[in-house]
């Protein structure tokens, strides 16, 4: 097949648009297009009066050869490359010991899949409930205001994004098109095929949900076993080496092959695995709020005219200010169409995130509002970025008002200098509720300042952006993990303790469900071609 790019068309072309396109851009006979498959549609709303799809498609054609030969070296006309996944190994019989997946959010979840389709049969241990009954609890504490510290937003099946956005996308380097495989798995499992060709991709929490538990059973069905509410409190290294893990309960787990997969927020995991002399270096993530706008005024931003076109759905943004102290600010995990929820995992903490379903058709639009900080702010042992992070936590539980409400500020008042009284326009979706008062001792004053500095400037971009009547609800402090659990580049074993397999957003080394997911399959081949070999 040919891959063709740029291919540009209306939003609202004909059905046999594309197909003409790819007639007129080859300059061949209708009847010589056999067939064609969309690769990618994004949108390009850099003109709003004349907002385009643009396709990355694949073609099969008659005469292949001759047609790329005309073509030459034109980089919008190539051969299809193969995306396709290929195993690196197929487990042997009689293997001694199974490896272990502790965590099962994206990078863990993956990792236990990949290894049990190539036949290692793979336990995987999650501290959190199975997704259906971790959703009860963690209704709890936006209904009821009742924290459950081991089944929330952060632990439990499908791990911190079956909460979110669902996003699909990202930026990372895959010249093997694993991010490919991540797509078609979720497909399999029920997920809506547009997923493989949407620029930006996302399924919704509610989907998530039944996604993760339909690929839960895959694994079952494959040999591999999971339990829940099973925590993993020590690890057991001799001579440098992991031989097992001990759960919370006293049981040991003999293993010598020991993905790590625990998320952003297993804290506890990470001061046992710096008690136990694992490798752990502190690195940079950020902290800020969550601002609310409605949608249709970031619609109306962004499509213009077209706002509200349901081929476009509801408008996303991404910006970015440097501040004049020297600190960058960005939008941090946007939100069309979704809410603001309580993503605290500790008792007498605040933390927010944001949410969307797969119709993103809720009134608001919300993002992360975020203060790029490293750890020179944070000096200390290479845990410090937690203590950080839990003083602005706790800060936010007492603004709130002791009981998971959010402290809140209008942006109007924010950038006065002056606390809030009432909301506005704009009512802010966080459960259990919203507290306002003067959102200035949130952060420390740096961010204060740098966010202060940014919302106007963010409004040359957005038109509206700076309103009055936007809420800012705080704070957002787990948009990455503190600490990076270092490992080498190749075998991607931690750098001084053999067997144990950092992996995912947690051991610093992806961003978001696809990165997490992608990295879970390189650590998951990793842990096989490891085995193979021993």
């Amino acid at each position: 097949m040919l891959r063709l790019t740029e291919i540009k068309l209306p939003v609202g072309h004909p059905e046999g648009g594309i197909s003409s396109a790819i007639v007129k851009r080859l300059d061949i006979h209708a009847h010589d297009l056999l067939n064609y498959r969309i690769f990618r549609r994004g949108v390009d709303a850099r003109k709003k009066s004349n907002i385009l799809f643009t396709y990355t498609l694949d073609a099969e054609v008659r005469d292949e050869a001759a047609i790329l030969e005309r073509f030459g070296n034109d980089p919008q006309v190539s051969i299809t490359p193969d995306t396709s996944y290929r195993f690196v190994a197929q487990a042997p019989q009689g293997l001694a010991l199974r490896p272990v997946v502790v965590g099962m959010g994206p990078a863990g979840l993956f990792a236990g899949l990949i290894l049990a389709q190539m036949g290692f049969h793979p336990l995987i241990l999650e501290r959190g409930k199975a997704v259906r009954e971790r959703t009860k609890d963690t209704f709890g504490l936006w209904r009821q205001g009742i924290l459950n510290p081991e089944s929330n937003v952060q632990f439990g099946e499908g791990g911190a994004g079956t909460f979110s956005d669902g996003k699909l996308h990202s930026q990372i380097k895959d010249p093997r098109h694993l991010g490919r495989k991540v797509l078609e798995e979720f497909v399999k499992a029920g997920a809506p095929e547009e997923i493989l060709y949407a620029s930006k991709p996302h399924i919704g929490t509610f989907r998530l949900v039944s996604i993760v538990e339909k690929m839960r059973e895959t694994i079952q069905s494959l040999g591999g076993e999971i339990r829940f509410q099973s925590r993993v409190d020590d690890i057991e290294i001799t001579n440098g080496k992991v031989c097992g893990v001990v759960l919370a309960d006293g049981e040991r787990i003999a293993t010598n092959h020991l993905v790590l997969a625990v998320g952003h927020s297993a804290r506890d995991t990470f001061e046992m695995l710096y008690q136990r002399g694992v490798f752990i270096e502190a690195k940079p993530f950020s902290i800020g709020f969550r601002i609310e706008h409605p949608q249709s005024l970031i619609d109306h931003a962004r499509y213009g005219s077209n706002a509200g076109n349901p081929l476009l759905g509801a408008a996303d943004y991404k910006l970015v200010h440097h501040a004049s102290n020297g600190r960058s600010v960005y939008s941090f995990c946007m939100c069309p169409g979704g809410t603001v929820v309580a993503a605290a995992s500790e008792a007498g903490r605040v933390v927010t995130n944001g949410m969307s379903q797969y119709s993103r058709n809720e009134r608001n639009a919300n993002s992360g509002i975020v203060v790029g900080i490293s750890p020179e702010d944070y000096p200390g042992n290479p845990l410090a970025g937690i203590a950080f992070q839990r003083r602005w936590e706790s800060r936010a539980f007492e603004l709130g008002g002791a009981n998971y409400h959010a402290p809140g500020q209008l942006v109007g008042d924010f950038l006065a200098g002056r606390p809030s009284r009432s909301f506005g326009a704009v009512q802010p979706s966080y459960m259990p509720g919203v507290q306002l008062c003067d959102l200035s001792s949130a952060l420390p004053d740096y961010a204060i300042a740098a966010i202060r500095e940014a919302l106007p400037a963010f409004a040359k971009q957005i038109m509206g952006f700076d309103l009055h009547d936007a809420v800012l609800t705080g704070v957002e402090t787990r948009t990455s993990s503190p600490i990076r659990i270092k490992r080498h580049d190749e075998g991607l074993q931690s750098i001084n303790t053999k067997g144990l397999y950092p992996s995912g957003e947690g051991a610093g080394y992806a961003g978001g469900i696809l990165s997490a997911a992608v990295d879970g399959i390189r650590v998951a081949e990793a842990v096989a071609l490891g085995m193979m070999h021993e």
